[in-house]
């Protein structure tokens, strides 16, 4: 008998999944409940067959609680792009309805059909990463969202308002100076006394989060940190969504992922290319300010930026190529770093600013290239025997 496939569409509290053989016969189908009796009896239907694979949609996001819990059960699960299954439900008949049932059938097709797709993994350190940086980020956000709210209560209290980048402790000390008698300045004041202390809090946290991403990003081996501009969150941030580096085939495909490779919109005789707004655009935000903190001091980043603009382009194209050398940069780096865990040697000390972003190679200007094609594996010329 050939491989069974079990395709899945995954919900919050339901699964409807379609078991299909390799030649596309349908087996068997329901929909279950996710809770526990009904994951256990989707789990005793699909042990029925030996030889079988569960195919899952959105394994990073809707379908990540089922397929780590298939994953803890010991099944093999493979992630099915949501693209691949809208193709196959596309060229299949029945005018392309969407149901619970035919998501599941196309699903199961696709993973059928499609050749090197990603097998999940039990989450790990990266995921960790991921959830602490997640929380970092929000607690940045309400620093904000209560820094702002500071500044309309002493605005109000206070001719002229605060300066603009104001501590909690210098807005604590500010306040002590303002004794309103009115209700209203009474009222003011307190509220902002009360915003003042949330902010001490959330600042504290925010402190107490950093410690523990550096912590753990050590403790994972990983030297991202040690390039200028990359702090605690934004190495966190890089291996959390990166997750593994190895799967791009170059600098290129990483660099098209975050959005920092260009797009090529040239015609007829006119060669340019314009900014890509696709890609993981929280890796291209930590590749953002990776830059502004390069061009803030005096660091190779700088210069390079300095010679784009010299030749020519405008302060938007050199930081659009400032940032696409930046992910070259990035991308070497961790792939040393892959390389120093696999072997447990020292190996290269990693890639530096100083050694990619200003290459000392002038026929190389990777800033420039557009967004990569597939990788293909292009078969080697046989060398002629030396007569």
């Amino acid at each position: 008998m050939g491989q069974v496939i079990i395709g899945m569409d995954p919900h919050k509290r339901s699964a409807t999944i379609e078991i299909i053989n390799d030649r596309e016969k349908i087996l068997a189908q329901g929909r279950f409940g996710t809770d526990r009796d009904g994951y256990q009896t989707m789990l005793n239907l699909g042990r029925q067959h030996k030889d079988r694979v569960w195919a899952v949609e959105g394994c990073n996001g809707i379908g990540k609680h089922l397929a780590q819990r298939l994953i803890a059960d010991g099944e093999t699960v493979l992630d099915v792009p949501a693209k691949l299954s809208a193709r196959a439900r596309v060229f299949d008949t029945g005018q392309g309805r969407k149901t619970d049932p035919a998501d599941a059938h196309h699903i199961a097709v696709a993973a059928l059909r499609s050749k090197g797709l990603r097998q999940v993994v039990a989450d790990d350190a990266t995921v960790a990463l991921r959830l602490l940086v997640d929380r970092r980020d929000e607690l940045g956000r309400a620093h904000t969202d209560l820094l702002n709210r500071i500044h309309k209560l002493l605005l109000e209290l206070l001719p002229g308002g605060a300066k603009k980048y104001l501590s909690a402790a210098q807005a604590r000390e500010l306040l002590t100076t303002i004794r309103p008698r009115d209700l209203v300045g009474r009222t003011r004041r307190r509220l902002a006394s009360e915003l003042i202390g949330e902010l001490m809090q959330v600042d504290k946290k925010a402190k107490a989060a950093d410690k523990e991403l550096r912590e753990l990003v050590e403790a994972i081996g990983s030297s991202l940190q040690d390039l200028h501009g990359i702090g605690p969150s934004g190495a966190a941030r890089l291996i959390g969504d990166v997750a593994d580096i190895s799967r791009f085939a170059s600098r290129g495909h990483f660099a098209s992922w975050n959005g920092t490779a260009p797009l090529d919109a040239s015609s007829g005789d006119q060669t340019r290319h314009r900014l890509s707004r696709a890609g993981n655009r929280r890796i291209n935000r930590t590749l953002h300010i990776m830059a502004v903190v390069q061009l803030r001091n005096d660091t190779e980043g700088r210069a390079y930026y300095r010679r784009k603009l010299a030749a020519g382009k405008t302060p938007m194209e050199a930081m659009r190529a400032l940032k696409r050398r930046l992910s070259d940069v990035v991308y070497r780096q961790m792939v040393n770093d892959t390389r120093h865990v696999e072997t447990g040697t020292e190996g290269h000390a990693g890639a530096t600013l100083q050694s990619s972003a200003a290459d000392p190679i002038p026929m190389i200007d990777t800033s420039d290239k557009s967004l990569p094609g597939p990788a293909k594996t292009q078969p080697r010329t046989p060398l002629l025997a030396a007569s």
